[in-house]
């Protein structure tokens, strides 16, 4: 069994990854999208909003109130592929994943949850 500073340790050891998360409404098929340069903190960030009723988009905690938790999925969409490449910037590598995903799933208006263009978190 693994004590709480092995686990500590574990979190603290493994590799951050830069990508572009979703979390989706199966019931009516509208997502919120996100980004960011750690993605597990913001998708347990949202998970535990969304369960303490405290999430600052009012929409999807109104839909995750109505439909539950079972209704909603917790998707990494993709992950930055990090490079040796001179000049590779995993910042600017991440903008271009936004732009693309932002494309694919339209996540404004009556098909999503977003409010602005800008997606990337801390």
């Amino acid at each position: 069994m693994s004590t709480r500073s092995d686990i500590k340790r574990e979190y603290k050891e493994t590799p951050k990854q830069a990508g572009v998360f979703a979390i989706r409404n199966t019931v009516n098929g509208k997502v919120y999208m996100g980004s960011s340069l750690n993605l597990h903190g913001p998708l347990n960030k949202h998970r535990f909003t969304l369960k303490m009723g405290s999430h600052r988009n009012t929409a999807l905690q109104a839909d995750w109130n109505a439909y539950g938790e079972d209704a909603f999925t917790f998707e990494i969409l993709e992950v930055v592929k990090e490079t040796s490449e001179p000049g590779f910037c995993v910042d600017d590598e991440l903008t271009l994943l936004e732009q693309i995903w932002i494309e694919k799933q339209g996540p404004f208006g009556e098909s999503g949850y977003n409010t602005g263009t800008r997606i990337r978190e801390a």
